[in-house]
């Protein structure tokens, strides 16, 4: 029984996905987990974050972290890919901006109007720095759809 997604597959369900799990690790190691907004470019998850993020001290720190996306509510129904790998900040101008206009387009029909954001969230966000998280090649998946039960 192959529960198991294709690296095709998994790459599908990440682009497809709204919301990720981002672990990072603080300097005595402990894990800090987030829900982030991506997107997928290049087999790679892209994300921007205010400057004044603590992630981003984390990352600069140490790159190593986790990602994870996931669906279904009965059990029947979960699937999930699993990434490990290393974070880092985005240097070229051209690939931040890459990954900020594909954010854009991924989630411009959900982003609150600038408008409608008070003035010290607003100043918090004025500020992107862009992050780019290449995981390791091995990638835990599953699909419990796949699973079938036989009668007789």
């Amino acid at each position: 029984m192959g529960i198991r997604l294709s690296p095709d597959e998994a790459w599908e369900m990440l682009a497809q996905s709204h919301t990720g799990i981002l672990t990072t690790l603080t300097a005595d190691g402990r894990p800090v987990t987030l829900p982030v907004w991506f997107t997928v470019l290049d087999h790679a998850i892209c994300l921007q974050t205010p400057r004044s993020a603590k992630k981003l001290s984390r990352i600069r720190r140490d790159p190593r972290a986790s990602f994870l996306v996931e669906t279904g509510e009965l059990w029947a129904e979960l699937r999930a890919v699993h990434l490990s790998g290393e974070i880092t900040e985005v240097d070229d101008p051209a690939q931040a901006e890459r990954i900020a206009e594909s954010i854009e387009k991924k989630y411009a029909a959900f982003r609150t109007p600038q408008q409608a954001l008070p003035d010290a969230t607003r100043d918090h966000y004025a500020q992107m720095a862009y992050l780019r998280f290449v995981p390791d090649p091995r990638m835990l998946t599953w699909d419990n759809r796949r699973i079938t039960t036989r009668t007789g």
